[in-house]
């Protein structure tokens, strides 16, 4: 099993569309999917904060700080 997973894994690095990959996550055992699942799971929560955190250094969300602090101001903030 252990073999297969590292094949899988060679495979996956070589693949070069989405289509390769879907088809071959079919194929996965159900032990192996699940330590798939788990891993994207973190892998996508990573890039998510990674691209949080640039769009945060770049001023790209400021217009969303701003907006909340107006709202604050304004009265159009409750308690949570």
């Amino acid at each position: 099993m252990r073999l297969a997973l590292q094949c899988v894994t060679c495979y996956l690095w070589i693949m070069t569309t989405l289509q390769e990959i879907e088809e071959s996550v079919t194929f996965l055992p159900e032990p192996d999917l699940g330590k798939f699942r788990s891993w994207f799971e973190k892998f996508d929560a990573n890039t998510w904060d990674k691209q949080f955190e640039q769009d945060a250094k770049t001023g790209k969300l400021d217009h969303l700080a701003d907006e909340a602090l107006r709202d604050l101001a304004d009265g159009r903030c409750s308690a949570l």
